[in-house]
């Protein structure tokens, strides 16, 4: 996959952001950062300078350079110029929550208090939208989307599972950022419930698809060698 300034300009310009206000930052930051929140809304890890502000700019390039590396490693690369746009968008979508992080971290360095219990299912759940809404438009592959050994030995059961993922994507989408609202442990853990399930019918679906498909062809493994 060939990286077009014009697709990713934007990312660029969000990852040297994050660089340039850890080096902004740094001088007047604390030694002891917050790094990490449980479901109380408390902190209960802190990490230093470098962790703290450089952590998480360093994931995000770290993610960015392997989403990079993997169209050109996997056995499906030829697929990847049919849905280009939406992993495109995908990489895009992961570079802008993880910023969206970040900015939580410095708000609370600044002594801006966040309810982190409530932001974080806002973000995960804006997240799991627009996955859900790119879901449909994945084509196979071995990395990115769902990937059962139905699917991947069945367009059919690709196709009919990424469109039903889409859905419970946004829909599980949609139940974590009410979770959020209401800023109640049960509220997280219901949405997390509720999610998993759709997740594993999706699953058990591509299974039944996959079965009655008379085009699936063997999955790695299933011959001898």
């Amino acid at each position: 996959m060939k990286v077009s300034w014009r697709s990713d300009l934007a990312m660029w310009l969000v990852i040297a952001g994050m660089f340039t206000l850890a080096t902004i930052s740094w001088p007047g930051a604390p030694d002891r950062i917050p790094v990490h929140w449980n479901l109380q809304h408390q902190v209960d890890r802190y990490g230093g300078r470098f962790e703290g502000l450089l952590g998480i700019p360093l994931l995000t390039l770290g993610l960015y350079l392997l989403m990079l590396v993997v169209p050109r490693i996997d056995p499906g690369r030829a697929n990847y110029p049919a849905f280009l746009g939406a992993f495109t968008t995908l990489r895009l979508a992961l570079v802008v929550f993880m910023a969206a992080l970040y900015g939580v971290i410095h708000l609370w360095i600044r002594g801006l208090e966040v309810h982190m219990n409530t932001v974080m299912p806002l973000l995960m759940g804006a997240l799991f939208i627009v996955v859900g809404n790119l879901l449909g438009k994945l084509r196979p592959n071995w990395f990115v989307g769902i990937r059962t050994p139905w699917t991947l030995s069945s367009k059919d059961a690709w196709v009919r599972a990424h469109r039903a993922g889409g859905w419970v994507f946004i829909g599980g989408g949609l139940v974590l950022m009410a979770a959020g609202l209401v800023r109640t442990p049960w509220a997280l853990g219901a949405a997390a419930v509720t999610f998993l399930a759709g997740l594993i019918g999706v699953v058990i679906q591509s299974y039944f698809v996959w079965r009655a498909d008379p085009d699936k062809v063997p999955p790695a493994g299933t011959t001898p060698a």
